[in-house]
């Protein structure tokens, strides 16, 4: 059976302005309530527009009843769970957002006999009309017949096993509705039966989506009934912008540290908000992600900051204290400029990172390499600031694979004018010497060296925050030695000069495949453009 195809409508809710300030004491949330609906959800008019209001929490306090959502309220409602089957169509969905090896996993399922759908992340980027970062099938097949299915299939996983379906050279993650239905929540363990409305289908869709991390993706589509099943108000909660975990937060939480990453993460790629509850645990929460593997860590730090959003991301990482555990030595430098919680300015470790953002995408990212290289370079040029023409002939060295001649030639005759704003850029005369140029360069360059060393040191990691007794104390360390030999490599080439083979690139188009490969011409290029337009911007600000 064919994936029906329709037209693509217009559905993409106006996010609204994310206010990133804490204040001096937390609000009442006792009156948070739970609304309750028995009947189908009515769509209203797809674009109107979304309004809500920041709410301000202080960074540091204790847990109360009075912050969190009702425990009793969550069993009441998820024990009187409510199907809303929505018509993709009008959504605006179409089979051609959906990936070419997904469809044939999809179709070959199908084919079988299996129940198959689409699931979390992807439904709900289609909807907002966004590219998915991935596709995730879930299917009434077990795992061991999704092997059989497929000539190149294995299972992964231990606590959570799925199957990676090997299509087409990519990789298509398929879930079995029987593994699934063994890992309810704690919260939800003891009233989980069928309710007498569901049939078997809806009952295993349920389940489910009640192990969710969050209501918005929480929603199954099936493409070839054209139809969307939402048990769990994902679709209210998309059309209010707002993150929200399906259980209480601090249970869910509690289970799974890394959700915590996941809501800042999913907020700030779609510019939603965190519901209050949300906000205020993974305050109260925070330092439960130590606990994870520096191996997820790393990952999530990656999809924050690799696929075009992290800049929004690093300033929730702040404003919910987040950024003081992953990236302490970051912190820091927000802390010693004055950047507040709450600031809606910019500094020049946000600036590097918007214009990363302007060149990525979730179907266009970057190596790790080339965030890690920025971090380091931002720590050296903070420490040390230094003039516009010796950030800038770095950063033309860096490009040309280490012709420091070139770059110094090039670098002297830049006119435009540079970004004022930043403190890591000195401001007086340059005196034009090129040989005091050229000695300037070769020390930024053994100070990005260091700063990447120290960010692998536990030790100087746990000290970044010392000066400052609130602070949770972090010495996390997620860069493990072939990242940080690999991000060596590509700053190497300035003091070692110009490298053998090197062919200079043509053109100044980014070759997203290479550069997400980690290909050291295409993360030098993208790393040395990122700088320059971050220390010369077409329209300068005052």
């Amino acid at each position: 059976m064919a994936v029906a195809i329709f037209d693509l409508g217009l559905f993409r809710p106006r996010a609204p302005i994310f206010d990133p300030y804490p204040c001096s004491r937390l609000l009442h949330l006792a009156s948070l309530s739970i609304l309750r609906h028995t009947s189908t959800l009515v769509v209203p008019a797809l674009d109107t527009q979304i309004t809500s209001t920041s709410t301000q929490y202080s960074l540091h306090g204790n847990l109360s009843s009075a912050a969190a959502r009702d425990d009793d309220a969550y069993d009441e409602e998820m024990a009187q769970p409510r199907l809303n089957k929505l018509c993709s169509r009008t959504l605006g969905i179409r089979s051609s957002m959906i990936s070419k090896p997904t469809r044939k996993v999809l179709n070959d399922l199908k084919r079988k006999g299996y129940e198959v759908y689409l699931v979390g992340g992807c439904v709900r980027d289609m909807i907002l009309r966004r590219t998915p970062k991935d596709f995730d099938i879930i299917t009434s097949a077990e795992l061991k017949e999704v092997v059989r299915a497929f000539s190149w299939c294995e299972i992964v996983g231990r606590r959570f096993p799925i199957c990676h379906v090997h299509m087409d050279n990519s990789i298509v993650e398929v879930s079995s509705f029987t593994s699934c239905g063994k890992k309810i929540s704690r919260a939800l363990r003891d009233d989980i039966r069928k309710p007498p409305d569901f049939d078997e289908k809806d009952y295993l869709r349920w389940r489910d989506s009640l192990q969710r991390d969050f209501t918005i993706n929480g929603l199954f589509f099936d493409p070839y009934a054209n139809i969307i099943y939402d048990y769990v108000r994902g679709m209210e909660d998309i059309r209010k912008a707002k993150v929200q975990t399906v259980i209480p937060a601090g249970e869910s939480f509690g289970e799974d540290s890394a959700r915590i990453l996941r809501a800042i993460r999913i907020a700030g790629r779609l510019g939603f908000r965190l519901s209050r509850e949300t906000a205020y645990s993974i305050r109260t929460f925070s330092s439960s992600v130590l606990r994870l593997d520096k191996g997820r860590i790393l990952m999530e730090l990656n999809y924050m900051l690799a696929y075009g959003s992290a800049e929004a991301t690093l300033r929730l990482l702040w404003r919910y204290g987040v950024l003081d555990i992953l990236l302490p030595v970051q912190a820091a430098y927000f802390v010693q400029s004055g950047f507040k919680r709450r600031d809606r300015g910019s500094n020049m470790l946000l600036s590097l990172f918007s214009n990363l953002d302007k060149l990525l995408a979730p179907n266009r990212p970057c190596h790790s390499i080339l965030w890690v290289g920025m971090l380091a370079f931002h720590k050296a040029l903070y420490g040390h600031p230094r003039h516009p023409s010796v950030v800038a002939a770095y950063s033309l060295a860096i490009n040309n694979g280490g012709n420091m001649v070139e770059a110094l030639k090039i670098a002297r005759t830049i006119s435009r004018p540079h970004d004022p704003r930043f403190v890591e850029l000195l401001q007086e005369q340059w005196s034009g010497d090129p040989e005091v140029l050229r000695d300037d360069v070769m020390n930024l360059a053994k100070s990005i060296k260091e700063a990447l060393s120290n960010m692998t040191d536990e030790n100087f990691v746990s000290q970044a925050m010392a000066a400052y007794p609130e602070a949770p104390y972090s010495d996390l360390v997620f860069i493990p030695l072939g990242l940080y030999i690999r991000v060596c490599r590509m700053f190497q080439c300035v003091t070692r000069g110009s490298e053998d083979g090197f062919r200079a690139r043509q053109g100044g188009g980014i070759n997203y495949d290479l550069l997400a490969q980690g290909n050291m011409q295409e993360v030098r290029h993208t790393f040395a453009r990122v700088v320059f337009d971050t220390v010369y911007p077409t329209i300068v600000e005052k």
